[in-house]
């Protein structure tokens, strides 16, 4: 009699796929982040941008659903050279500027996206979802992504990536929050937390992803007080990391969303184990603009820290 086959292979195989893929990019982001040079962050933020945009016109052709990917593209690559043009040279002296690029280019996405269609005859509904899906990624996956790299700029010290490690602790937060879920989910997950959106997921994750978010945030405030003070303090680090952690789930289930309304399992296989680059920026989308907002916002974060 042969011996049975071992239980669940495909989620070893997905496991050691995806911590692959996990080291492979913090290799990457730790080399940008080492070598201190604004143009290497900008670089690396825009060819992430493209992507993930450009995987979300896949995902909408793939599913059937009108867009227009040319116009999209276009757009986007455009932002994308605007933003890395601007803040690479001018810094944090571009972040309320940028807030007018933002009003501007999402006015002509929606006014030339019209002018787009006057090309051909109107279509019923698709003639209006092609606009609509098409303003829809644009703000979805590249202006909100781009208050990742507006966070670079916000701390005002005298170094050229003064928010270097802000940017680190947002990912630490943000991806903490996935592989906690994750984790988890595999080794104890029993009840289902939104089966109708994402049936992987369960309860005992979203804990999990929690806990681990606030031992990402915590650990990295403890070794690094002085690089993160725009955070405030203990209280605030605690309070940031949970609210992230509850963003970053919203952001994962915000993409499933997407899927399922366009009828496709992936947005892409670009990294193994994780999927595309909207995969990877899923959660950021949504925790980035957040703390962007807050640490600018609310005058309690530039205290001194406890």
């Amino acid at each position: 009699m042969s011996d049975p086959a071992p239980a669940n292979p495909s989620k070893v195989r997905v496991f050691f796929a995806r911590l692959f893929s996990t080291l492979l990019l913090w290799l990457v982001v730790t080399g940008v982040f080492m070598s201190a040079n604004v143009w290497l962050f900008m670089a690396l933020m825009s060819l992430l941008g493209f992507l993930g945009i450009w995987e979300y016109f896949r995902m909408a052709r793939e599913g059937g659903v009108p867009s227009q990917p040319k116009w999209g593209l276009i757009i986007s690559a455009f932002y994308l050279g605007v933003l890395a043009w601007l803040l690479g040279s001018r810094g944090h002296a571009a972040l309320d500027l940028m807030h007018a690029v933002d009003a501007a280019l999402i006015t002509l996405t929606v006014l030339l996206g019209f002018v787009w269609q006057l090309r051909c005859p109107v279509d019923g509904h698709k003639t209006f979802t092609e606009v609509a899906v098409t303003t829809l990624g644009f703000v979805y996956v590249v202006v909100m992504f781009s208050f990742v790299s507006r966070l670079l700029f916000l701390p005002q010290l005298d170094e050229s990536v003064p928010g270097a490690w802000l940017i680190i602790w947002l990912v630490l937060v943000t991806k903490f929050t996935d592989m906690g879920a994750y984790v988890t989910g595999s080794l104890i997950g029993k009840h289902k937390m939104i089966p109708h959106i994402s049936p992987g997921k369960t309860w005992q994750g979203f804990a999990g992803g929690i806990g681990f978010a606030l031992l990402a945030g915590c650990g990295l405030f403890a070794l690094m007080p002085e690089r993160l003070a725009i955070l405030g303090g203990w209280n605030w680090v605690i309070g940031l990391s949970v609210l992230l952690s509850l963003l970053a789930v919203v952001g994962d289930l915000a993409e499933s969303v997407l899927k399922r309304s366009m009828g496709v399992k992936d947005s892409g296989n670009t990294l193994p184990g994780i999927g595309g680059a909207l995969d990877l920026i899923d959660s950021l989308c949504y925790t980035a603009p957040v703390l962007y907002f807050v640490l600018k916002w609310v005058p309690a974060f530039s205290a001194p820290v406890n």
